[in-house]
């Protein structure tokens, strides 16, 4: 069995859910279980249409009746077959209009409404070419989850269920992507590009021979390249290096999507629906080591927290106290960077930092810089090649950028440094050319 997930440009409009259609064809021996996302730019109409229900207005709506039926007519697909769906979906804004109730559960019910008609649109179109297909809503077929609407978590049983519903199946099941259901029956969804997610889920339930993520470009690039037009393909990389691209800058992955590949240790293989023959990136436990930097990413909108104590000196359980604050609210921390007095922390967005930043004060003098950058510079052994690291910081010093802060591990396979957020591009630039071109 492999996975094949689609991502939202793969289905945009009818031509590109025929070529959907055509490369699961191609790959009918290899059993293919299909996790789609809905309709590039649905998921904004739907989040548009509940802002908008409130002050009774529906043209997001509308948008939405509008793109699928015509993706049905040009498909020649029963031009009802979306019909119950549109129905329930404005039924539901239509209440949303009244009573003013858009809480966490019911965004999550309307926003679920893309990956539901996609998938019958595809399931259909394989049904129409001769193939036996039939789509599922990920919770119906095992996915089952807590009740956190917006950021759900797996409950561990669903493992066991997705693997008995899926291998059960003599056809191609096509599968929502982006969530699955709690124990009450209700939608829940994961982070936007969850997607990506659920097909690794699936792929961990059945045990796949690979996980195939479909989308618009030819793997993961060496660099976004938006930014970098001499950007190109990366064919192999190891989950280590793979985790960090995801997670600082990389928009190709979600980053939870590494994270059941790595405990299965199935490869993930990146690939472009429009250019189906191009061997994209394949994604391994660990790649064939190169010593060489792979790619550079970067994140914006970087916030350094500086913590600074005399009562740091030679004692013990400073940072316990540090983390407990973030853990009091829940908040991530990508870098961290230590002196015998400081402690230097990123973070990514300014959710609840005024609190964060009131109760480090207990403990430390606070002082927060804004609008920064992080750039990570990833490649498998780079730690072992003592130019890397100097010919990095050599090159960003004299183009006269100034680097605030600076993170290695020892066993890493990425180097990162914090730098204005104005300059990110630039920086990106200059080191593809470098170091890479």
């Amino acid at each position: 069995m492999i996975i094949m997930k689609f991502g939202g440009s793969s289905v945009k409009d009818a031509e590109m859910f025929t070529k959907v259609s055509d490369i699961v064809k191609v790959q009918l021996n290899q059993k293919p279980i299909v996790v789609l996302s809905a309709v590039k730019g649905t998921t904004d109409l739907l989040i548009d249409s509940i802002r908008e229900a409130s002050e009774n207005k529906f043209e997001s709506y509308e948008k939405i009746v509008a793109n699928h039926k015509r993706i049905i007519s040009d498909l020649e697909l029963d031009l009802d077959l979306l019909s119950s769906e549109l129905s329930e979906l404005k039924q539901t804004l239509e209440v949303i209009s009244r009573t003013k109730t858009k809480d966490a559960k019911v965004i999550d019910y309307v926003c679920f409404f893309g990956e539901r008609m996609s998938v019958i649109i595809l399931a259909a179109l394989l049904c129409k070419q001769g193939e036996k297909a039939i789509s599922h809503i990920s919770g119906d077929v095992g996915l089952i989850t807590d009740s956190n609407f917006g950021d759900a978590k797996i409950l561990a049983e669903s493992f066991e269920n997705m693997n008995n519903k899926i291998t059960s199946m003599n056809y191609i099941p096509i599968i929502t992507g982006f969530g699955g259901k709690d124990v009450n029956g209700e939608f829940t969804t994961f982070q936007r590009g969850g997607s990506d997610y659920v097909a690794a889920l699936f792929g961990s339930a059945v045990n796949a021979e690979e996980i195939q993520i479909w989308t618009d470009v030819n793997g993961v690039m060496t660099a976004n390249p938006n930014v970098v037009n001499e950007a190109k393909s990366i064919p192999t990389l190891s989950f280590a290096e793979a985790s960090e691209l995801a997670y600082f800058g990389a928009k190709v992955l979600h980053p939870k999507t590494i994270l059941p590949a790595i405990e299965q240790d199935i490869p993930v293989v990146v690939l472009n629906t429009f250019e189906p023959s191009h061997m994209g990136t394949r994604i391994v436990n660990k790649s064939e080591s190169t010593s060489k930097i792979k790619a550079i990413s970067y994140k914006k909108g970087i916030t350094i927290i500086d913590a600074n104590s005399t009562r740091m000196i030679n004692a013990y359980g400073f940072l316990a106290k540090i983390f407990e604050v973030f853990n009091k609210y829940k908040k991530p921390i990508d870098m961290i960077s230590t002196s015998e007095v400081d402690v230097s922390m990123t973070i990514d967005n300014n959710e609840n930092l005024n609190d964060i930043i009131s109760d480090l004060k207990i403990c430390a003098k606070i002082v927060k810089h804004d609008s920064k950058a992080i750039i990570y510079v990833v490649g498998d052994k780079m730690k072992h090649n003592a130019c890397f690291a100097g010919k990095i910081l050599d090159a960003v010093g004299n183009a006269d950028i100034k680097v605030d802060m600076i993170s290695q591990c020892y066993d890493g396979v990425s180097f990162g440094f914090v730098v204005e957020e104005e300059k990110a591009e630039k920086v990106v630039k200059l080191l593809h050319r470098e170091l890479i071109e």
